[in-house]
């Protein structure tokens, strides 16, 4: 299972087979099974978590999580889209090759092919309680089907928990499954017009939410990163981000409690990840570093020691690393993932590169994107290079955005705003020693070789994956 499986047998017109589950429970419903729980946050990038090195914001729980857990430095979702990142976060599946391609709700009306097994399914049909709460945000609901769906405001993080306290505590011989999905730190909730430069509310609430202690940030004090302007604009909308992310961890704190009052969390796998970076312009819907390298805690059942893992792993991984713990196994070799499960235990994984796939964000937004990122190098297809990137509405009406249109200004941050709209067919880049992508490396004839080396490595993983978008080869 360790072994990266691509895909060989997904039809380009949809019609995925579910794996044969002759081979999927072979722990005959094992009652020695660990319970798994998987949090996932919603715009949460690796900038604002105390145990990643931001010593202004208060995470308190998340950090309390990270001293018994295997903390990833690069990990990376394989699409910075909410709905399309939950696709591949539950089926292992690379979004071009799931059908996902972007947003499940409204008129976007993307959604996965409807022959695939996913996690929850996979679980459930092992003998696992499944159950969900907060955002949903994939569809159609019969791939992505929960037993319990249970009912709490996905922002109001204590309400949340308390919702699953009985599905935890359960005293039942069956483990297990938890989907633990926020809204928050998400922008939302309109601007905050009662404070200087009117920043989006990132879902917070002037009465508070029941039972949740709100932290409150200075604008002055939060940390922008280089690849954001620094001016009041973006600190007073960071200063309502890390609001919201504080508010998150009360919510982790409660789930938490309820493991340790129920003696359960010793047999808990638990999970801390987000579906994409901040949702900030040069990080969401991005593919660069800040919109797809992002926080992975990862707690073995009975680990008690921190532990810290520079190894690569994608969002494609988790369904296999997760069937690996809950003693799932299948014949099922279409999944594009590896289990990690090495990795957490402190070894090392024969992986040398990641990949990532982006194809749209809202329906308007369409820019297909086919990444490689190794050691050292990164590159980026971008398969639209002619068209002008398109903003997220959320982030093009942010007050970060507005900003620099109404200063004039010619940067975003560390990257000139021409370069950040008007994107090449190949970006590649040093990210060790450029980890900010400002320096394109593509026309230079030093790095001919390198450059030609991943793009037929990005040729083959769309090969591979079964990319409807890999015949741009052809005839660009």
């Amino acid at each position: 299972m360790r072994k990266t499986l691509f895909i060989l047998s997904i039809l380009l017109c949809g019609s995925c087979e579910s794996a044969d589950q002759s081979g999927s429970n072979t722990s005959a419903f094992n009652t020695d099974r660990p319970n798994v729980i998987l949090m996932v946050a919603d715009d949460h990038g690796k900038d604002a978590i105390g145990c990643y090195g931001n010593p202004v914001i208060k995470t308190p729980n998340l950090d309390k999580l990270a001293k018994q857990s295997t903390r990833f430095e690069r990990a990376f979702c394989t699409t910075a889209s909410c709905s399309a990142s939950r696709s591949v976060i539950l089926t292992g599946l690379h979004n071009h090759a799931n059908g996902h391609f972007g947003h499940m709700h409204s008129y976007h009306h993307f959604s996965a092919y409807d022959k695939l097994t996913s996690l929850p399914v996979r679980l459930e049909e092992a003998g696992y309680r499944t159950g969900h709460v907060g955002k949903y945000h994939v569809a159609p609901e019969a791939v992505f089907r929960f037993q319990h769906r249970f009912k709490a405001h996905s922002r109001s993080t204590i309400e949340m928990a308390e919702a699953c306290e009985q599905f935890i505590k359960a005293e039942t011989s069956e483990p297990f499954f938890l989907y633990f999905c926020f809204s928050d730190p998400h922008r939302g909730g309109g601007f905050a017009e009662e404070l200087p430069y009117q920043p989006d509310r990132f879902g917070n609430i002037t009465s508070g939410y029941p039972k949740v202690e709100e932290e409150k940030y200075d604008p002055n004090q939060v940390i922008v990163p280089p690849f954001l302007p620094d001016n009041p604009e973006t600190r007073a909308e960071i200063a309502q981000y890390y609001q919201s992310i504080s508010r998150l961890d009360k919510g982790v704190g409660k789930l938490l409690d309820y493991l340790e009052e129920s003696d359960k969390l010793d047999n808990t796998m638990i999970l801390y990840i987000s579906d994409n970076g901040m949702a900030f312009p040069g990080a969401k819907t991005t593919l660069y570093e800040a919109g797809m390298q992002l926080p992975l805690i990862a707690k073995m059942p009975n680990q008690k020691v921190e532990r810290i893992s520079y190894e690569l792993v994608t969002w494609a991984d988790l369904m296999p690393t997760i069937l690996e713990v809950a003693d799932v196994t299948s014949v099922d070799t279409t999944i594009h993932g590896q289990s990690f499960v090495a990795a957490i235990e402190g070894n090392t994984l024969d992986r040398s590169e990641v990949y990532a796939s982006h194809t749209f964000h809202e329906v308007t937004m369409y820019y297909p994107m086919r990444v490689v990122r190794g050691e050292k190098y990164k590159l980026i297809l971008n398969l639209a290079s002619g068209l002008e990137y398109p903003f997220a509405s959320d982030l093009y009406a942010s007050k970060t955005w507005q900003s620099v249109l109404s200063n004039k200004l010619s940067s975003l941050g560390s990257k000139p705003v021409k370069e950040f709209l008007h994107r090449p067919r190949f970006e590649l880049y040093n990210i060790a020693d450029d980890p900010y992508e400002t320096v394109n490396l593509a026309d230079d004839p030093a790095h001919k070789e390198i450059l030609d080396g991943l793009k037929r490595k990005v040729q083959l993983f769309q090969q591979q994956t079964q990319d409807p978008w890999v015949y741009k080869w052809e005839y660009e």
